[in-house]
């Protein structure tokens, strides 16, 4: 997530430098042999250039408007993670009692910090590498990481684990495949135990396993968007239209600009290179925003900063143990937060 104002532009031209790289090749070439080779027939009329901008411009803004929703909507799974592990603390601390308060205590920070190895086990999870993600495939953002670091890339999960869980549990869930949904199922294992010592009344059960409920809605709602793309047909015609946008602009122009030789000169179609690159900058760069924005976890500059809000989460729930020495919250690296 970018916390700046904007993105500065030495760090976006760079990121997008191949696409004027493109446009500068696919308008130089038709602009050249028009006028050294007086290829005419190279100029069009600007009509089907107008109608293929339209389709390319629609199908753009249709895939853009559902990337930003599925990157709002992780986000919102997220604020709804951050209620709801707060509300769980309180209900550990509230509705779980023994009789020894050094118990009580030892009790609550058990199942607090296994929550903690959820949140930790699912960002790793979603910090996965899909077939489909672009942050390892396309050049242009290999390149960015030298602005940030993952630290679900740059850290083992057994040892983030480490602090959270005893070594019986430890051993147990690394011979998982899906690690956050056995430390739900361990959380709600003990809370059977404690209400059969008594130590929760039935009520109480029942409020925290429907917070266990309400846990794992969220990580099946992220799990969902982490696990199946943005339709890769969407993806795909909008990629072909704007591809073929950008080969018939320089041609369109040049259709525009030879029909004001007679009056400004056979200079005046050096303009197609320009007026082209500028034009489909815009298209490609379109495009190019949408695919950072459809897959809201996969390590890209604008994910969901779920390292920063599993770490403030917890933050707040050691509090509510009392804890005095409390882990730093993350910063933002060249503004961007993961």
């Amino acid at each position: 997530m970018n916390t700046g104002s904007h993105y500065k532009l030495y760090h976006f031209i760079p990121w997008t430098r191949k696409k004027i790289y493109k446009m500068l090749i696919l308008s130089s070439i038709p602009t050249l042999l028009f006028y050294f080779l007086d290829w005419k027939w190279l100029a069009i009329p600007w009509v089907p250039v107008a109608l293929l901008g339209t389709a390319a411009a629609f199908i753009s803004g249709f895939k853009n408007t559902q990337t930003y929703n599925r990157s709002w909507e992780a986000r919102q799974i997220y604020g709804t993670i951050i209620n709801n592990s707060r509300s769980f603390g309180i209900f550990v601390k509230d509705f779980i009692r023994a009789n020894v308060p050094v118990e009580e205590t030892i009790i609550h920070q058990e199942i607090i910090y296994r929550h903690f190895a959820w949140l930790t086990a699912l960002r790793f999870q979603l910090r996965e590498i899909k077939s489909w993600e672009h942050v390892r495939t396309k050049s242009y953002n290999k390149e960015y990481l030298k602005y940030y670091k993952v630290p679900e890339w740059e850290t083992n999960i057994e040892d983030e684990l480490k602090a959270f869980l005893n070594k019986e549990e430890l051993l147990y869930i690394l011979t998982t495949k899906n690690k956050a949904t056995q430390i739900i199922s361990l959380q709600s294992a003990q809370l059977r135990k404690l209400n059969e010592e008594g130590k929760i009344s039935e009520y109480n059960y029942t409020a925290l396993e429907n917070q266990l409920k309400e846990l794992y809605d969220q990580q099946g709602k992220c799990e969902r968007i982490k696990n199946y793309p943005y339709p890769r047909q969407f993806s795909s015609i909008n990629l072909y239209f704007t591809n073929a946008l950008c080969f018939l602009l320089p041609l369109g122009f040049l259709g525009e600009f030879s029909k004001m030789t007679e009056k400004l000169g056979e200079n005046i179609v050096w303009l197609t290179i320009p007026f082209s690159i500028l034009l489909g900058w815009v298209f490609l760069v379109l495009e190019q925003i949408g695919e950072s924005t459809e897959n809201p976890f996969e390590g890209n500059a604008n994910d969901i900063s779920i390292t920063q809000i599993s770490r403030n989460i917890e933050i707040d729930l050691r509090e509510m143990l009392g804890e005095k020495e409390l882990p730093a919250a993350i910063q933002p690296v060249n503004n961007i937060l993961m």
